[in-house]
């Protein structure tokens, strides 16, 4: 009896300690809030994601708004990092563990002295340049989709700036979310908040 009740107290605690691990970070007020109240990804000095959570959905299109602060200008220590394509949010695809061989997000990098909002994929391990869909400013409220159609991904921001990335997979079933990131190279020389809410 003991040691059942040993094995439950270990269990509970290995629940728990995973909780608080994969804790997404926590919601915050926006000035309006009763049109956005996004979860808010910080992304700490040095570090090159926010803490995150597994979360897996069946869907064909991943549909949030999404707002940058001033902490998305930045500097990269090397110039020729200035225009890598940071990440903000997306989904796996193709039955793919790994995000590096099929996936698709969208990215985004500060660069001309303008947030540009990008297509960011991977495709058979192979990720094709990254497309600017839009420019978009900071402090405001943004509408995002990805579709991920049977030889397609269609990106748009607002619904009218659109871009359209070939694929190589007809995939309709479970995808894993993937979060904010920023690099590339060179890890996030500040701290960077990003809000998001998906429909």
């Amino acid at each position: 009896m003991k040691n059942e009740y040993q094995k439950c107290i270990r269990g509970v605690t290995a629940l728990l300690l995973t909780g608080i691990f994969f804790s997404c970070s926590k919601k915050t007020d926006d000035p309006n809030p009763s049109t956005f109240n996004g979860t808010k990804y910080t992304i700490v000095s040095g570090a090159h994601e926010s803490t995150q959570q597994l979360v897996f959905k069946t869907t064909n299109e991943l549909r949030f708004k999404a707002k940058f602060d001033s902490s998305a200008i930045y500097t990269t220590s090397d110039p020729l990092n200035q225009d890598d394509t940071n990440k903000l949010y997306g989904l796996s695809d193709c039955g793919s563990v790994n995000h590096q061989t099929n996936s698709a997000r969208f990215g985004w990098r500060w660069f001309n002295n303008q947030l540009e909002i990008m297509s960011y994929c991977y495709i058979d391990g192979l990720r094709p340049e990254p497309v600017r869909v839009a420019t978009v400013a900071l402090n405001t409220v943004n509408s995002y989709s990805i579709a991920f159609k049977s030889d397609k991904y269609i990106f748009t921001v607002n619904d009218s700036s659109k871009v359209e990335v070939y694929k190589n997979c007809n995939y309709n079933s479970i995808r894993n979310k993937l979060y904010p990131y920023f690099g590339g190279d060179e890890t996030a020389p500040h701290e960077i908040r990003i809000w998001i809410e998906e429909f």
